[in-house]
């Protein structure tokens, strides 16, 4: 149940203020990550300049939003993040439920749609012009599933052994890195990669490219849970408290 302020009888926000944090933080993430990179196209023509650029400020808008929005919804705003959460917590007595996580994942792919909208308006460039950006390399499907396995593996890793206030900074520090070290740019987010589908920038994927790189990624999330889980315990629990995960509202 909710109450007049907004929380549910848990304690933790009620599930549409919930929704609204991930549709917005996921909606500013890709915005940032589309800006970043259509900015960096435009003041250089070097491959290494604009990367370093984009890595940079990809970074740091996640590790803001993490920071701002995780207190409220957990700052997911990420689909394999969502459910790898779940998965973690089935054994708890909160368990997350069915609904949190589909309205959870609905809210972060119109997010991720929105941002990169938003990021070609802001550029003034047509809004909703599809990447022709072909990413279907097998070395890329295998960078993409190492990214992933190696995002949630830090998530769950911190929130184990009870340090997951450190999400902000080490969540960020490794993305910049995987941007750098994985083959594919570390897209780690079928959300994300759905909503740089609309975008014809250098940080854009090609439509016919999503089922492969989205495959990778739920792939690289399974790895990453079950990493997590033999390196802490299939029943190690959190130590200090962790964001929330989403919960069906009574």
């Amino acid at each position: 149940m909710e109450n007049r302020g907004g929380t549910s009888m848990g304690g933790s926000p009620a599930l549409p203020r919930r929704a609204l944090a991930e549709l917005v933080g996921t909606a500013a993430l890709v915005a940032v990550v589309v800006g970043s990179g259509i900015q960096a196209g435009t003041l250089s023509q070097d491959s290494g300049v604009q990367l370093l650029a984009n890595s940079l400020a990809s970074a740091i808008g996640l590790g803001l939003l993490i920071a701002l929005l995780g207190p409220v919804s957990g700052a997911h705003l990420n689909p394999v993040v969502t459910l790898c959460v779940w998965w973690a917590g089935r054994r708890s007595p909160d368990r997350p439920a069915g609904r949190g996580i589909v309205v959870y994942i609905a809210a972060q792919l119109a997010g991720a749609v929105a941002g990169a909208l938003l990021a070609e308006a802001m550029f003034g460039r047509p809004a909703g012009v599809r990447s022709t950006q072909l990413r279907s390399d097998d070395h890329l499907l295998l960078g993409e599933t190492v990214a992933t396995a190696g995002l949630v593996l830090l998530i769950l890793g911190l929130q184990r052994i009870g340090r997951a206030q450190l999400a902000p900074a080490a969540v960020a520090g490794y993305i910049a890195a995987a941007i750098w070290f994985t083959s594919s740019g570390s897209f780690a987010n079928p959300a994300a990669t759905v909503g740089r589908s609309f975008t014809d920038s250098l940080t854009g994927i090609a439509p016919d490219s999503l089922p492969g790189f989205v495959t990778a990624q739920l792939v690289g999330g399974a790895l990453g849970a079950a990493l997590a889980a033999a390196v802490y315990g299939p029943s190690a629990a959190p130590r200090a408290e962790s964001p929330p995960a989403p919960r069906a509202e009574s």
